[in-house]
């Protein structure tokens, strides 16, 4: 395996069994790097096992196809196992048959905390662990949480743990904006990883700067639209639906900005905790409005239109027009609909940010036909609304290009998602060359093995300084182009400004850590060690207080959209310890079932999923499972306001909810709902 000066440089302590960061810049081979690693690790220490982790599905696969198979298939057994593969079931079973195992990080962590044989192993089962993308190892993430057994074993002074070798292009400066904060930072990453050291090219640093050359980058600032009749349109009506619930909107500030979502956000909170239906529906609706806002100001004013269009098409096709607030929010919509259209059509104030984009796009794409490019924007809206726009130029098709959209696989109520094997077709298909042009989320930032790109532009984002040093990473083409696309004095241009000053901020406070003496050093990591693992025993304290707050019998829960109480705490259980489900036979009589499935895109082992459950009111509340042939409603706790003896509220997450919830016991739900089950 042939590998640079700098690769050697950086590897050389990991190949004697230190800890290390390797800490290289995107597409110079760090993975490559670790492969090496660990055909050493293996040849050197007899019955040596290594396990490499990422924190995306589909770098699973990608890493075994392309970096860890062709290397070292001829000598060790190789498997990848993720969330959308049978092999998770066995997974202790893999580990033992194979030398490499390539997983998910949550995999991981489940067979670390399953109590059933063919699935638990130990991390000591290991000898190397290699952690994909390590500056995603802090605070609560599954990389922190397997980080914190194993220092929980080194505690305990368990000799037998795996060596730890991390991968990361840019461990950031962790919101840090002076100096002794990012060193803090820094040496936070390193204690949760256990690293001796931060490796990076500096003997070889000409070997690295000849490899990694930087791409040019460009402000591509555009003015304010002149006139915004469309804008103005959408503000006027988001003005009506204020005065109807005799609210000013004064105090929410200005309409499609953040903090105005900020606040629209609570006002949806306080209708559901009041039962006050009127003050939630109208939150829902303005919340709507200020997206088509965003869409308004990221692509064009026909998407925001159509966005809005399509929500009121499902709002009359899904809600009852009997409830004198939905008929008024409709109807408004609808008496206003053909003027926003028209408004929508006129050329005359389109988004100069796209004017911008094709400026770019052709003069990059007529210098060359080879060009490949990536667009990054913030939302799945936005990429697929911008394949739409890109289709639609004659100007752009006539230059040869083919573009697709690249989004995340998670499921989302809001937007579209991509299944992992569309996924994985788009990137295929952009690396053979039938696309030249991806439009992406931030799904494309990290990790995913994507061709070489002359041209990489930020369409209006603002993200931190490791997403910038991410994307920008993927400009590495000969002569490529790195644009920044935005509005003149935006809070997006500043933060840019701001993410390069953060980067050079990170670059020196990793040499500060780099060069303290040893000693020093190792006494700071030890520290924050302790201090870890000791806050995280009084989290886990806080965290079983807070379960056991109420008992589950005195919790009520209540549709959020419509108040209705459905069901007690006690009528609730997990499956798998994560989907919570209602088995109360009588719960059926307050949702309805659609006949279409809900589409996941892992394959679960016991069960498979029914269709959509919602509210006679119109309220999504989650899906059915098919459990070993009996369905259960899985409800998601965000559709819901939870009542205990002291207060009612809305809950976001399950783990945050004030009570417990039993373990799913199969055998006793079926001998308690079929009565002569025992009989037959």
């Amino acid at each position: 395996m042939d590998l640079y000066d700098y690769q050697w440089e950086v590897i050389e302590p990991a190949l004697e069994g230190k800890n290390i960061i390797i800490w290289l810049p995107t597409g110079t081979g760090k993975t490559r790097a670790a492969v090496y690693v660990a055909m050493r690790h293996l040849e050197m220490k007899p019955g040596a096992k290594v396990a490499m982790i990422v924190n995306k599905v589909h770098l699973v696969q990608q890493h075994h196809i392309n970096e860890f198979l062709p290397h070292l298939k001829d000598k060790y057994k190789v498997v990848a196992i993720s969330g959308d593969t049978g092999e998770k079931s066995f997974f202790a079973e893999f580990v033992q048959r194979n030398d490499v195992v390539i997983c998910t990080a949550q995999i991981l962590q489940n067979a670390l905390t399953s109590t059933q044989q063919e699935k638990h192993v130990e991390l000591t089962d290991f000898s190397l662990l290699i952690i994909d993308e390590c500056h995603h190892t802090h605070k609560d993430g599954v990389y922190n949480k397997l980080m914190e057994c194993y220092l929980q074993k080194k505690l305990l002074n368990d000799r037998n743990l795996p060596q730890i070798l991390g991968l990361t292009a840019s461990p950031g400066t962790g919101k840090a904006s002076v100096f002794e904060k990012a060193v803090e930072h820094i040496l936070q990453i390193c204690a949760n990883l256990d690293t001796w050291k931060i490796m990076s090219a500096q003997i070889q640093e000409d070997d690295l700067v000849a490899k990694a050359k930087q791409p040019t980058k460009k402000y591509d600032l555009v003015e304010e639209r002149p006139q915004d009749p469309f804008g103005d349109k959408l503000k006027m009506l988001m003005r009506n639906i204020h005065d109807y619930l005799d609210i000013s909107s004064t105090a929410f500030g200005d309409f499609g900005t953040q903090v105005y979502e900020q606040k629209i956000v609570e006002l949806e909170k306080e209708g559901a905790v009041e039962a006050n239906r009127m003050k939630r529906t109208c939150a829902v609706h303005l919340r709507k409005y200020n997206d088509a806002l965003f869409t308004h100001d990221t692509v064009r004013m026909e998407d925001a239109f159509e966005f809005l269009e399509i929500f009121y098409i499902q709002e009359r096709f899904t809600k009852s027009m009997d409830d004198p607030t939905n008929l008024f929010l409709c109807q408004l919509f609808e008496d206003n609909q053909a003027r926003l259209l028209e408004l929508s059509k006129d050329k005359l104030f389109e988004n100069p940010k796209l004017l911008k984009l094709e400026e770019i796009l052709r003069d990059q794409f007529q210098s060359s036909c080879e060009s490949r490019g990536i667009i990054f924007t913030r939302t799945r809206h936005s990429a697929y609304s911008l394949q739409k726009w890109i289709e639609s130029k004659p100007s752009l098709k006539e230059m040869g290009i083919k573009a697709a959209p690249l989004t995340g696989a998670g499921f989302s109520n809001q937007s579209k998602h991509m299944t992992q094997n569309e996924q994985l077709e788009v990137i295929k298909r952009f690396r053979q060359g039938n696309l030249n042009l991806l439009i992406s989320t931030s799904v494309a930032e990290e990790g995913l093995d994507i061709p070489q790109c002359n041209v990489v532009v930020r369409f209006g984002l603002m993200t931190n300084e490791i997403s910038m040093v991410q994307a920008r990473g993927r400009a590495r083409a000969e002569d490529s182009s790195y644009s920044f696309l935005a509005k003149c004095n935006s809070k997006e241009t500043k933060r840019e400004k701001t993410n390069e000053h953060l980067e050079e901020l990170m670059k020196r406070a990793i040499k500060h850590v780099q060069n303290l003496p040893e000693r020093e050093y190792e006494k700071k990591i030890k520290e924050l060690q302790k201090n870890s693992l000791i806050e995280r025993k009084v989290k886990q304290q806080k965290k079983e207080e807070l379960k056991n707050t109420f008992p589950p019998e005195n919790v009520r829960l209540y549709c959020r959209n419509c108040n209705d109480a459905v069901c007690l705490g006690s009528h609730l259980r997990t499956v798998e310890f994560t989907h919570h489900v209602n088995i109360n036979p009588d719960f059926k009589i307050y949702y309805k079932v659609s006949d279409v499935p809900v589409h996941i895109d892992k394959q679960m082992e016991d069960w498979v999923p029914g269709g959509r459950i919602s509210c006679h009111c119109g309220q999504v509340w989650g899906f059915e499972m098919i459990y070993k042939a009996v369905k259960l409603p899985i409800i998601s706790i965000k559709n819901f306001v939870v009542e205990t003896p002291e207060s009612k509220k809305p809950y976001g997450k399950w783990k945050d909810v004030p009570f417990s919830v039993e373990e799913f016991d199969y055998q006793e739900y079926c001998l308690l709902t079929i009565p002569d089950l025992l009989d037959n």
